[in-house]
């Protein structure tokens, strides 16, 4: 039987009491139709990681998770979020109130990511300065 996940061919042989199998070859980012390249793209969207982050610490109104990044609009932010609900990363609670009130946290798949981000986060705010100095010295290369 041959199936197919989002584009990557998934082949699976197996008759009764045969132990072997041949299935696909393991995930690898680097082919352009492997499911696992689906999950980078993902994370390196613009926002996501940002979104990630403001949500680490409990559930959060779309208000303030939007002052917390800053310059996102609405409109990206909306995006993001429901990409990130549909990959089952961040869950939406609509609370019947007047007015009505949307939270979104994490799910326990999102909470599980949160080792990576924190990682890219503390590796950001560590070098940041020597990114700004590299920056500054290939841009004097390129005007001198």
């Amino acid at each position: 039987m041959t199936s197919t996940c989002l584009t990557y061919p998934v082949e699976s042989i197996q008759q009764e009491g045969d132990k072997t199998a041949r299935t696909s070859p393991p995930p690898d980012v680097l082919k352009p139709n492997c499911p696992s390249r689906t999950v980078v793209e993902r994370l390196s969207d613009r926002w996501t990681l940002l979104v990630l982050m403001g949500l680490r610490p409990g559930p959060v109104r779309f208000t303030v998770l939007r002052d917390m990044i800053g310059v996102v609009t609405p409109k990206v932010l909306t995006q993001t979020l429901r990409a990130l609900e549909r990959d089952g990363l961040v869950t939406r609670t609509v609370y019947a109130e007047i007015p009505p009130r949307v939270e979104y946290q994490l799910t326990d798949l999102g909470l599980s990511l949160m080792g990576p981000v924190d990682a890219i986060r503390e590796w950001s705010e560590t070098n940041c300065h020597r990114i700004i100095e590299a920056r500054s010295a290939a841009d004097s290369k390129q005007t001198a």
